[in-house]
């Protein structure tokens, strides 16, 4: 059995200030020097990168649609462990999402309540208080009796008006709820706007990164004046040891000559999962990191991979850029690229904003249109149909979309996946591949899709060793 101190974070609904609790308490627990391990129920970049910032370290994404839950608590512990600091986290926070119960369906499957239980977590529940005063007492009694078996341990009020505000809800709560108030925050605004939070992060200027420490340290403010932090760190010591798991995607690198894979991260593409990056890794990879923006020249590579992010944001600059005819010549030859979401944008033949149109790199036929809302969001589900350097053919692969773009292929365009659930490109499919490029709507979680770094690492070095041989 490992122990593990951990709590989970969660609310009635999105919006509802839990992403600001969060991060204030996981801000304030670090600056009080403990080794804080953020999760985030995923799948999520945005909140996932400003909860490893409030933390110091890369956060961890969780999720049940991606991985059973042996395999869940596997990883939990592994990346609970800090594998490379020398020593184990001393406490988790996992930020939920949504609602606590909201899930896939009628019975709640993926919710936050179904990864605290998997997870043996004490709950600390964020209660939006706005307009209401003894009805909130309601909600916390109705929260418990809906699913009894869960640990909700505690209660945030969050979004209060006053001093007194506060304390009439913590009474009555405390009155009708067996379970305790931990504090109370005031009304916090909302200075992490979702879009403009990833551009923070994404950027690399000084000041933008001190703005972005700037807002994590007021709302550890917040929280430190508002909040028990020593009753809430007993929560999280209270919870119960977890047995320990194998984690069977995770595999020792190979012996022998590393292939070097190129990922470009930058203002444009910055949405990776840290265990991607980790998996090629442990698949013998080199891993370069790159950038379209900086002016330099790339080094030579093996193979390339293109995350998500907005590079829509980005279309004037993007279509200026030498890098885009680089990566025509690297699809040309042949070389293994593998491309995600805004990825796969850089490779469509434009993109286009309204009033304008911007040349892309034009590996694909096809048309990478802008909408304001998005055109893709949740889980994938996917039959792999077409032979390709990095999924089995006919494998079912599971993985999510977030995109504001619309792609439009010709009408020859032949798809590479077939979709059991999701949006992709429409009519039920996604992806595409040329030579040995593929490019689809859909992001993977490496330790779901655990063939993907083998075979890329796999097809990286065959294409080192033609390059010796030439």
């Amino acid at each position: 059995m490992t122990p593990a101190p951990r709590l989970t974070i969660s609310g009635l609904r999105g919006g509802a200030g839990k992403t600001l609790l969060t991060l204030g308490l996981t801000r304030a627990l670090t600056q009080d020097g403990l080794l804080i391990k953020a999760f985030k129920k995923g799948p999520d970049y945005i909140d996932a990168a400003w909860l490893g910032l409030a933390a110091g370290r890369p956060a961890t994404n969780l999720d049940l649609f991606f991985l059973p839950p042996q395999e869940l608590r596997a990883l939990f512990l592994y990346a609970f462990a800090l594998p490379g600091d020398g020593k184990s986290a001393d406490l988790a926070i996992i930020e939920g999402n949504r609602g606590l119960f909201d899930g896939r369906d009628l019975e709640g499957t993926y919710s936050t309540a179904a990864l605290a239980r998997t997870l043996q977590s004490p709950i600390l529940l964020s209660l939006d208080c706005a307009k209401m005063t003894r009805t909130a007492a309601a909600l916390v009694q109705g929260i418990l009796g809906f699913e009894p078996d869960l640990p909700i341990a505690g209660v945030v009020l969050n979004k209060v008006g006053s001093e007194r505000h506060g304390a009439l809800i913590r009474r009555a709560i405390e009155h009708y709820c067996p379970v305790p108030v931990l504090g109370a925050l005031p009304r916090l605004g909302d200075p992490l706007p979702e879009r403009l939070g990833g551009l923070v992060l994404r950027q690399s200027t000084d000041t933008q990164r001190a703005d972005a420490e700037a807002q994590l340290d007021a709302l550890a403010a917040a929280v430190r004046e508002h909040l028990d932090l020593h009753r809430i760190r007993r929560l999280a010591q209270a919870a119960p040891p977890l047995p320990g798991e194998k984690m069977i995607w995770q595999k020792g690198a190979p012996a022998g000559a590393r292939p070097r894979i190129g990922y470009v991260r930058d203002a444009a593409l910055w949405f990776y999962y840290e265990e991607n990056l980790e998996a090629l890794r442990q698949a013998g990879a080199e891993l370069i990191r790159l950038s379209l923006f900086d002016g330099k020249a790339w080094p030579g590579l093996d193979g390339l991979y293109l995350g998500g992010g907005f590079p829509e944001d980005f279309c004037a600059e993007l279509a200026a850029s030498p890098k885009l005819a680089l990566l025509k010549a690297y699809a040309e030859h042949d070389m293994p690229i593998y491309a995600e979401c805004g990825g796969f944008l850089l490779l469509a033949a434009s993109m286009e904003r309204p009033g304008a149109s911007y040349p892309m790199a034009g590996v694909f036929p096809v048309r990478a249109i802008f909408h304001d809302r998005p055109q893709g969001l949740g889980y994938v589900e996917a039959a792999v149909v077409l032979p390709n350097p990095f999924h089995p053919q006919n494998a079912t692969l599971k993985g999510h979309e977030f995109h504001y773009t619309r792609l439009l292929p010709d009408a020859r365009t032949e798809y590479a996946l077939h979709l059991g659930c999701g949006t992709g490109m429409g009519q039920a499919g996604d992806g595409l591949l040329y030579k040995s490029t593929f490019a689809s709507c859909m992001h993977i979680f490496a330790p779901a899709v655990p063939h993907w770094a083998e075979r890329f690492v796999a097809a990286a070095a065959r294409f080192a060793a033609r390059g010796k041989k030439d």
